[in-house]
C-alpha cells in the first residue's frame, strides 16, 4: 500500500459556523484514521456556498495524494448542494441517476420516494455506493478516494468505517522517538534543518517550573532512519550539556 496518502474532511454546514449545531465528524475521521495508522493533513469546516465549495473540492483534487471525507449537503432539500458541486469539481459536471441507488430509495419509501427524495440517487457518473444503515439512502464515493456522507452522524460514521475498511484499512505503522530538553526551540533549529523534509518533525515549547523546556518528536517508516537523524539532538544535546530526557513531560 502507498503509504503517502494525505486525508481531507470537508464539513459543509452554515448551522455548525453560526452555532446551531456542533461538529461531531471531525474527532470520529480522526479516530478511525489514527486507528489505522493515517492522520489528517487537513479539514475544512465551511458553509452551503457553492463557490467555496467547488474551490476547497478542487484545492483537494490537486492533490495527487489526496483522499477526502466530504460531510454534509447530500439531500432533497435546496440547500443540498453537494451532489452538484462535486460534480463540477470531479466528473466536468455530469450526473446520472445511479441505479442501484434509486432502488434502494423506492424500497425505503415506496410512493413517497417521488417526487423529491428520488433526487438523492442522482449522483455524478461512475459513482459507486455507500451503504446507509439508517434509513437506506446511499452515500456515494468517486475514484476510490473522494468520499461524500450524510451531515447525520448516525449515517455518516458507518459509511466512513465502511470506507476505510474497504480501501485504506491499515497503514504501515509509523516509529517514533521523542524527548523533552531543557532548553528552547531555538536552540534546535540548526540541527531540525538537517532533518530529511519526508520525516515528521515536531517540537512544542513548554514553560515548566518556570523553566524553558522543549518536547521534540521524530517518526517515520524506517526505523533506522528515525534513530539516525534523532541521535543528531542527542549528540547536540550532550555536548552542549543540556539535560533531556527520552520521554514527553506533560507536568
Amino acid at each position: 500500500m502507498n503509504k503517502q496518502k494525505n486525508f481531507y474532511s470537508v464539513i459543509i454546514g452554515t448551522e455548525l459556523l453560526n452555532g446551531r449545531r456542533k461538529d461531531a465528524h471531525f474527532s470520529f475521521l480522526n479516530e478511525q484514521l489514527l486507528k489505522r495508522g493515517w492522520e489528517q493533513k487537513g479539514s475544512f469546516v465551511i458553509e452551503d456556498d457553492t463557490k467555496l465549495m467547488y474551490e476547497v473540492f478542487k484545492l483537494i483534487k490537486s492533490d495527487p495524494n489526496s483522499v477526502m471525507f466530504c460531510f454534509g449537503g447530500i439531500g432533497a432539500t435546496p440547500d443540498d448542494y453537494t451532489r452538484v458541486v462535486a460534480a463540477k469539481a470531479f466528473t466536468n459536471g455530469n450526473m446520472e441517476f445511479h441505479e442501484e441507488a434509486k432502488q434502494r430509495i423506492i424500497k425505503q419509501f415506496k410512493e413517497e420516494a417521488y417526487p423529491h427524495r428520488i433526487n438523492m440517487s442522482y449522483f455524478p457518473i461512475n459513482a459507486k455506493l455507500l451503504k446507509n444503515v439508517v434509513n437506506n439512502v446511499a452515500g456515494f464515493y468517486l475514484e476510490d478516494r473522494f468520499f461524500f456522507t450524510p451531515g447525520f452522524p448516525s449515517m455518516s460514521q458507518s459509511m466512513v468505517i465502511e470506507a476505510l475498511d474497504k480501501h485504506y484499512a491499515k497503514n504501515d505503522k509509523k516509529y517514533s522517538r521523542v524527548l523533552t530538553a531543557s532548553c528552547g526551540e531555538n536552540d534546535l533549529i540548526n540541527c531540525m534543518k538537517e532533518i530529511p523534509k519526508h520525516l515528521d518533525l515536531a517540537s512544542l515549547p513548554k514553560i515548566l517550573e518556570d523553566k524553558r523546556k522543549v518536547v521534540l518528536s521524530l517518526s517515520g517508516f524506517n526505523k533506522e532512519e528515525v534513530d539516525e537523524n534523532f541521535q543528531i539532538f542527542i549528540d547536540y544535546l550532550e555536548q552542549n550539556e543540556v539535560e533531556y530526557v527520552l520521554k514527553d513531560i506533560n507536568f
